[in-house]
């Protein structure tokens, strides 16, 4: 007997439905019962001939009269109009980006931050309850280096940052300031105004970048957002955390400068409701065109998720590093020829440390417990504690006071000084905000109310015992300074120490007690006009001591901001703002002497310093919204800022900065990826108890920078980009008070090739300072000044693996 044969499209439904799977979206549709009982009664005649069931009669449907439609009243239609407006508002008025062709599935390790097509462009910073709108509807400068960014920069710690992005300058650790990670942002310093996850990490340390998601700089005085500080800006580093789907990852790392780096990413999800992230970094290397030093590294980071409910999320991360070696503080400066040495025919390579007593560590170790509860879907609570502890300490050898008389170079002389340093810092910081989300009619709200209290303590020692007797008696003075050496060839590199250094035994202490209270509140009409505005209240209480002697510091200030932005349409904006910021004198806790910044024991207590910011820019995404391209004026002021005058220091002086500032980041193409910007500033001198002071251009930062990197992506594979950086030339001195010394301005180029061999590995090869260039990171500013030597050329090949 032959068998009545179903559609195709039902035999493939009823095929997979008897495997227990749910068919969707079947050739675009579900096939429905009675679209089978249609399907049916239209067998062919053939079909129905050969069966042995009865025909079955389908009578045509009967026509029923409908009955009239009445006419709405005038209040129906008003009513029917008001519904419809509400139900195009409850909609996203921004257009999605349009995927690329063939972006292929999400990387199970993918930045939660960033486009997904696009990972060079972040669409939000972390922290969200503060900066609820997309970068897109922030009026606000702020740069988001991603993962992709730093690797495709070869960037292993935060000072590469510093070095290779448009509108940010190293410092140096001038006036018994501690050597490490210092930046100036838009012309100001900013060493003590570095973040981890949103919580600020204070005093000077050396960070790696291993356990980093991103990288955001918040440009312009963020002190509603940041608190204390932040005249130029913020840096926050955003953590790896924990995450829902399982990845196992490891790379390798092989270079020219005897660099061998190897760094591992797991994230597993134990069960539905916690998972787990875990990584290590280990690196032994050296400098490129650098003799002696070197940069050892090591560390390990955890990070747990737990979501026992749908509305209640707790995490935890941990994070350890250590990174130790031969520290390298530069060469002399030579006033007569104004620039460094070394451009005058001494050998870039030259180190004058000594290897037997010379050392550098710097160790970090934070936790952090972050609770998260909804409440309704309105209200969200959010609690964050950290716990840190973390030493900085070194004996290094600063090249001063070079007697360069002689024409010929190979008879410069100069002192081998010892700087030294033992600093630890400790804090324990809790933060506790409230997210409420309301509606004022068509307009929507997103307000976030907070509380930060924290304590900090920086105890600053120093090491004695720093002179060798290799050279009999009264070679090295009292504090272990040995005079007359060699620029062009020294011969003492290698000299024993037998003596141990020891810490002296009255260190300076700082514990700073701080709190805050802040409301903000970011209102959205219909996508269109969005205000956000904020307020912050912090009280600052600081005391500095020794063993004979104690100052106090107790300054409360309030600080605001307000924005506009304007969206003519989706993919782009207007905005306008204007922010203030407050620098409680004492507040750079790794300075000893108070004209760097720090609060000296028993000595001068000033009131604090005043800044503030307008800012007017446009943000547009453009190529289907996978690049954001920003421009921005700005102008900054300082007031009642702190100078020196006939040896005493006072407050008073006023210094202005304004610029523009120019950034892009993502993709012009599926293949094409760009990330950089160039800042352009004119910096001065406002107001003076010097009249010689005013008009003179600010010290120690770049006027002129730019920085692009791009990537491009062929066939097969392949992978090819590059960076170029430019600074212009940077002044020595004082905050205005130049002493004749300058920094040369530089371009420097790097490239690599990248080929990814299956969909689990992948090589590249990286090119740093491509053309050998001969550049400078810092000059630390002094009556004997001498510079940082930035690396020179090296090749690395990096060899990733992702599972």
């Amino acid at each position: 007997m032959n068998v009545v044969k179903a559609p195709r499209s039902l035999r493939v439904e009823a095929a997979i439905s008897s495997l227990g799977q749910t068919v969707e979206n079947n050739s675009g549709k579900k096939v429905s019962a009675v679209a089978g009982l249609i399907a049916v009664a239209s067998f062919s005649g053939a079909e129905a001939q050969q069966s042995s069931l009865p025909p079955v009669t389908v009578d045509a449907p009967v026509a029923r009269p409908r009955p009239a439609a009445s006419k709405p009243s005038a209040d129906q239609l008003r009513a029917r109009s008001a519904l419809r407006r509400a139900a195009r508002r409850s909609q996203p008025a921004q257009v999605a980006p349009v995927p690329f062709p063939n972006a292929g599935q999400l990387a199970a390790d993918r930045n939660p931050y960033a486009d997904a097509a696009a990972p060079y462009k972040i669409d939000r910073v972390q922290a969200s309850g503060k900066f609820p709108e997309p970068l897109l509807n922030t009026p606000k400068t702020i740069t988001v280096l991603s993962k992709e960014v730093l690797a495709d920069k070869n960037i292993t710690s935060l000072r590469e940052v510093g070095r290779s992005t448009a509108g940010v300058t190293l410092g140096s650790g001038e006036g018994g300031n501690a050597f490490g990670d210092r930046f100036f942002i838009r012309g100001f310093d900013a060493r003590n105004d570095v973040f981890i996850d949103g919580i600020r990490d204070p005093a000077v340390s050396i960070r790696e970048n291993f356990f980093t998601e991103q990288i955001e700089i918040l440009r312009g005085p963020a002190s509603s957002y940041a608190g204390r500080g932040t005249a130029g800006g913020a840096i926050n580093i955003v953590t790896k955390q924990a995450g829902d789907r399982n990845f196992y990852n490891a790379e390798n790392t092989l270079g020219t400068d005897r660099t061998k780096r190897v760094t591992l990413d797991v994230n597993q999800v134990i069960s539905p409701t916690f998972s787990i992230r875990t990584g290590g970094m280990f690196q032994d290397a050296g400098v490129a065109g650098r003799n002696y030093v070197t940069d050892d590294r090591w560390g390990g980071f955890i990070s747990t998720k737990w979501t026992p409910t749908n509305d209640i999320k707790i995490t935890t991360n941990y994070v350890h590093t250590d990174l130790s070696g031969l520290p390298d503080f530069g060469v002399p400066y030579y006033r007569q020829g104004n620039g460094p040495v070394t451009e005058f025919g001494i050998p870039r390579q030259n180190w004058y440390g000594f290897v037997n007593r010379d050392f550098q560590t710097a160790r970090q170790d934070f936790g952090t417990l972050t609770g998260e509860y909804k409440v309704t879907d309105n209200i969200t609570l959010n609690s964050r504690t950290r716990a840190e502890h973390s030493l900085l300490a070194y004996i290094g050898t600063l090249p001063q006071s070079p007697v360069t008389t002689n024409p010929d170079p190979t008879k410069w002389t100069f002192t081998a000084s010892p700087q030294s340093r033992n600093q630890f810092v400790d804090i324990l910081a809790n933060q506790e905000d409230a997210t409420f989300k309301f509606d004022t009619g068509s307009v929507k709200h997103t307000a976030v109310v907070g509380l930060e209290v924290s304590n900090e303590r920086v105890g600053i020692n120093r090491y004695t015992g720093l002179s060798s007797e290799v050279f009999g008696a009264g070679a090295f003075t009292g504090a272990g300074a040995l005079p007359g050496q060699s620029i062009y060839a020294p011969s003492y590199t290698f000299i024993p120490f037998t003596t141990i250094p020891a810490l002296g035994g009255d260190p300076t202490r700082y514990n700073v007690d701080s709190k805050a209270f802040y409301v903000l509140d970011t209102a959205n009409w219909e996508d269109k006009i969005i205000l956000n505005g904020g307020i912050r209240y912090d009280g600052y209480d600081l005391r500095s001591s020794t063993s004979a002697r104690s100052s106090t510091v107790n300054s409360d200030f309030i600080n605001y901001n307000g924005g506009i932005v304007f969206k003519p349409v989706p993919i782009g904006s207007l905005y306008a703002a204007y922010a203030t910021s407050t620098n409680p004198f004492g507040s750079e806790l790794d300075g000893t002497a108070a004209d760097y910044g720090g609060a000296v024991p028993g000595g001068v207590v000033l009131g604090p310093e005043r800044n503030k910011a307008a800012e007017v820019g446009t943000k547009w995404e453009l190529f289907d919204r996978h690049l954001l391209v920003t421009g921005a004026l700005f102008h900054t002021e300082k007031d009642n800022a702190r100078e020196t005058v006939n040896g005493v220091l006072a407050s008073g002086a006023a210094y202005q900065v304004e610029g523009i500032d120019l950034e892009v980041s993502g993709n012009i193409t599926d293949r094409w990826s760009v990330f950089g910007g160039v800042v352009l500033m004119r910096s001065k001198v406002t107001q003076s108890a010097l009249a010689s002071n005013i008009g003179l251009q600010m010290a120690n930062i770049a006027h002129e920078s730019f920085s692009m990197l791009s990537k491009y992506k062929f066939d097969g594979g392949w992978e090819l980009g590059g960076q170029a950086v430019y600074r212009s030339k940077i002044y020595g001195g004082t905050f205005g008070a130049n002493t004749g010394t300058e920094l040369p301005s530089y371009w420097r180029f790097d490239a690599f090739v990248e080929k990814k061999i299956d969909k689990n590995w992948t090589m590249k090869l990286y090119a740093q300072n491509l053309t050998n260039k001969l550049y400078y990171d810092t000059l630390y500013r002094s009556a004997a000044p001498f510079v940082a030597v930035a690396p020179g050329r090296a090749f690395y090949l990096v060899t990733s693996a992702k599972f």
